[in-house]
């Protein structure tokens, strides 16, 4: 398991990697730009070079870019889903351009509307942004289920994989916290167990490309996305620790994305507590 935290790239591309190295990660996730904001980063070919040799000098093993939190690719505004499609693209040609592993994208909310047109629309603007780009892969990242969020099941996530082509670039960044919130117990072995079974009877285990490590402050089925500390939340210390010891998740990027201890970003003592978690859970396992 390649354990990191979400990092910024403020001050440059190179930035997110000295805060990676300084928070212990093997793995990273960036925004390419703000988050709440539709204006790319002019990322020079300067700064890509500085952060390949940055990356390519560290432990850091793999990368991920998250998309903007604005991209709606299921709209059905003409305009938005345009600029939405324009958003991807351009996540999708950063990541091209630093060798990232893969951007994750909430796939989009049908708001009041059918779901079913919704991950019809959300599809076509991904197949588009795809043909478009060249070979970053694309993680659609399940949800926590509120409103019209889609990508709240692994069925949901299929029919969203089917609807944009079914291309091989195309894969799923599981969240701990969005797994619990949408019902799927994860805090222990025999939930954990049915959550994978679902995922590989749906999807196929091979398109599980990334995971999001969090803690939730909302309980089991809350629909509700709100991340803890962890071990400070309702999965728990010992939810992590099963999590966490999956062989299954063996070499996939795991990401903190936060908040850390005292509410703050993930820092190094937070990626640490990753760790010692994944240890005890092994351990437990035998």
């Amino acid at each position: 398991m390649l354990i990191g935290a979400h990092v910024s790239p403020a001050g440059g591309l190179p930035k997110a990697i000295e805060r990676g190295l300084e928070r212990d990660c093997d793995s990273i996730q960036i925004f390419s730009q703000s988050p709440r904001a539709w204006k790319p980063t002019n990322h020079t070919d300067e700064a890509v070079a500085a952060f390949r040799e940055a990356r390519e000098a560290s432990r850091i093993k793999a990368v991920l870019i998250h998309a903007v939190y604005l991209l709606n690719c299921a709209s059905d505004d003409p305009e938005l889903a345009e600029k939405s499609k324009i958003g991807l693209i351009n996540a999708l040609t950063v990541g091209d351009r630093i060798g990232a592993d893969g951007v994750v994208l909430h796939p989009g909310s049908a708001k009041q509307g059918d779901p079913v047109a919704a991950i019809q629309r959300a599809g076509k603007v991904i197949a588009e942004a795809l043909a478009e780009t060249d070979s970053c892969q694309l993680h659609l990242e399940n949800t926590a289920g509120a409103g019209g969020t889609l990508g709240r099941s692994f069925a949901e996530l299929s029919d969203l994989i089917e609807a944009s082509g079914s291309d091989a670039r195309l894969g799923v960044c599981i969240d701990s916290c969005h797994l619990y919130a949408s019902g799927y117990d994860v805090s222990t072995l025999e939930g954990l167990d049915a959550t994978l079974a679902e995922c590989d009877s749906e999807i196929g285990l091979d398109r599980l490309r990334s995971i999001h490590v969090n803690d939730s402050t909302t309980e089991l089925g809350s629909n509700r996305d709100r991340h803890a500390a962890p071990g400070e939340g309702l999965i728990g210390a010992e939810g992590l620790r099963v999590f966490l010891s999956e062989p299954r998740f063996e070499g996939l990027p795991t990401i903190l994305e936060g908040p850390g201890t005292g509410g703050n970003e993930a820092e190094l003592i937070d990626v640490q507590t990753i760790r010692t978690l994944r240890e005890e859970g092994i351990k437990a396992r035998g």
